[in-house]
């Protein structure tokens, strides 16, 4: 069987570190800041090796000023020579990458290249990148992220050898905290009954039995979660049709602690049982 290869490319500041770190666990063999037109080169190595390397991470990213008209033809040299060739774009906000950037002190690597501040440097690269980003298999988003939420997110990607299988994405959160940005389906049930004004529930999560049953004694309830379930069975065979490879489904309501967290629970485990492989994070559950 022929390799597969994930390239990780992404803004700056975005997380791609820690996702490559992610993946070299879960059994890639990583290598980063690779020249676009070495990688045919390193599939042939790895093709040669006696290591038995089926899954490689390649990270190619603006540091070098690289023409990135040479990894898209590098990866249709590898999906001709008959390799499973996937681009994983880690993004995030202009604001909060200016904040990490701050916070770190770290310099921009486009700084050099005559950006003067690191906003402008954020403006070029984000050019820089756009055909990349629109040609992504799979895009994260890390602005409202924890480094531990986004290890799951990457982990829920990429640890099973699933064949390319769709994976949708279920994540709860709270509208007060902000809207998932790459979210592909949202749905807000602010509009049903909230557990948080209920003084022995407050303090509890849409992931205990207590909160659940206050939520789910309700018909209208029950009667959003049958419709949404229904949507998704309905929607997910046609997105797997046009060849997606992740849905992200953002259920949201005002805290992000009862009733999305129980949504979103409820929508995975149906999923699951369906055999759809579904992964659930609560962004912010803990906040």
């Amino acid at each position: 069987m022929l390799m597969e290869f994930i390239i990780v490319t992404g803004m700056s500041g975005a997380g791609k570190s820690l996702a490559v770190d992610v993946l070299e666990d879960i059994g890639f063999y990583c290598v980063d800041n690779m020249p676009p037109k070495l990688i045919s080169k390193f599939a042939e190595l790895c093709a040669q090796s006696n290591d038995k390397i089926s899954r490689a991470a390649i990270v190619t990213d603006a540091r070098g000023g690289i023409l990135f008209d040479d990894v898209f033809a590098e990866i249709a040299h590898l999906k001709k020579q008959g390799y499973q060739c996937h681009i994983l774009f880690l993004d995030a906000s202009d604001e909060v990458l200016v904040r990490r950037f701050k916070e770190t002190r770290r310099r921009h690597p486009l700084t050099d290249m005559g950006s003067q501040t690191v906003e402008e440097a954020i403006a070029t690269e984000r050019k820089m990148l756009s055909r990349l980003y629109e040609s992504a298999d799979y895009i994260v988003n890390t602005s409202l992220m924890s480094p531990s939420q986004l290890r799951e997110r990457i982990v829920g990607l990429f640890l099973e050898d699933r064949g390319r299988q769709m994976t949708v994405n279920c994540v709860s959160f709270g509208f007060k905290h902000g809207i998932p940005s790459d979210a592909d389906l949202l749905f807000d049930v602010r509009c049903l009954p909230n557990p948080f004004y209920i003084d022995k529930l407050k303090n509890q999560t849409g992931l205990q039995k207590p909160v659940q049953d206050y939520i789910f004694k309700s018909e209208e309830s029950v009667k959003l979660l049958q419709k949404l379930i229904d949507l998704l069975d309905f929607t997910i065979p046609l997105y797997q049709k046009e060849g997606k490879s992740q849905l992200v489904v953002a259920i949201g309501c005002t805290g992000g602690h009862h009733r999305s967290v129980a949504f979103a629970h409820k929508i995975n485990e149906h999923l699951v049982l369906s055999g759809v492989h579904s992964t659930v994070i609560h962004r912010d559950i803990h906040r």
